[in-house]
């Protein structure tokens, strides 16, 4: 073992999980088979790969800092089942990933949406994430329609997957000790869509465009972001939804009709 591990950079936003009991909770939500292949970004000191080692056949481990990616080769170089990489989270290929892969991960806070979004666009190969997360993004990860946290976050995740809170983290489990509350989350990825959409481009452009003035009406938030007054009144009348409301108030599956509506050759004319 190395004497002088080392130590967490602040440039780098580093809180190290110190808590065994922690990482025992994060491993039977993750009920690992011995066939699968995890994916872990931010390994850290190692103390998480090191039992995902122990559960999974391979582990693919993303270390932005060099000299912590040196002491976990050192630390962890009887795991051979560790494939240790040594890159950016955000530039990793994913679409490289195998089939059916778990991602468990204690992720940067300081890039964690970012990061989110790279997973979602990889769904496709990731069968399910047991992410630790800043608390504030988790609750936004699974906020209901007409709650503060609720919006693009929420409705763009609830759409690609099945998203619960499993539990919180004292910020004594890590050192140092962040300044902010952690949270764990789990996320199936979905293998049937919430309602069906042959528009996912244009739900997603209406998600981002009705959050985008949050206290703005929906009616008008989507006219600032380029969509014409005309096709908006008429759509909002087809689905049923008033055009004083907010897009706080609207639904996935809200959302999804009125994309499908606006995206009809005959509302854009």
């Amino acid at each position: 073992m190395t004497s002088h591990r080392p130590r967490p950079r602040k440039s780098l936003g580093q809180h190290f999980l110190i808590d065994p009991n922690i990482v025992r909770k994060i491993m039977r939500l993750a009920a690992l088979q011995p066939n699968e292949t995890v994916l872990e970004i931010g390994p850290g000191r190692g103390i998480l790969t090191r039992a995902l080692c122990a559960e999974a056949q391979t582990v693919i481990a993303v270390e932005l800092d060099q000299k912590l990616s040196d002491d976990l080769a050192e630390e962890l170089a009887g795991s051979h089942n560790l494939d240790l990489r040594r890159g950016d989270g955000l530039a990793f290929p994913y679409d490289t990933l195998p089939w059916g892969t778990v991602v468990v991960a204690n992720l940067p806070y300081y890039v964690s949406t970012p990061l989110l979004f790279k997973l979602f666009d990889a769904r496709v190969r990731i069968d399910r994430m047991i992410l630790m997360l800043q608390t504030e993004v988790a609750r936004r990860l699974v906020a209901k329609p007409g709650t503060p946290d609720y919006g693009i976050l929420s409705v763009l995740t609830q759409y690609w997957v099945e998203a619960s809170l499993a539990f919180r983290v004292s910020a004594s489990c890590f050192r140092p000790s962040p300044n902010v509350g952690s949270s764990v989350v789990k996320l199936v990825t979905r293998t049937q869509p919430v309602a069906h959409t042959v528009h996912e481009a244009s739900f997603v452009r209406v998600v981002r465009a009705a959050f985008a003035h949050r206290r703005k009406t929906l009616a008008n938030s989507l006219r600032d972001e380029g969509f014409q007054s005309e096709p908006i009144a008429l759509a909002l009348a087809r689905v049923g939804i008033e055009s004083s409301q907010r897009a706080e108030r609207l639904s996935i599956e809200e959302f999804l009709a009125l994309a499908e509506v606006l995206a009809m050759p005959e509302v854009d004319d």
